[in-house]
């Protein structure tokens, strides 16, 4: 005899797959918030750091300087 209630089994594997998952986006996460965390130290105690960030985030440039900036067509590249 088998009783199906809200809390089978099935629903019970799925849920613990679905929590799996979670647990290394979590993971996941907090590697990303560590590296986060570095870079912006990094750019708080480091005036190179945050002209070179500056430079290649936001394409800042000084004034007698000329920027070019070169994109490739990723299709016509074989």
């Amino acid at each position: 005899m088998m009783f199906f209630d809200r809390n089978d089994i099935p629903l019970q594997v799925k849920r613990m797959s679905e929590l799996r998952k979670l647990k290394q986006s979590e993971k996941n996460m907090a590697v990303q918030i560590a590296n986060a965390q570095k870079e912006l130290e990094s750019l708080k105690n480091d005036p190179g750091t945050l002209e070179k960030y500056a430079r290649e985030r936001f394409l800042m440039k000084k004034d007698n300087e000329d920027l070019y900036i070169v994109a490739f067509d990723s299709s016509a590249i074989r």
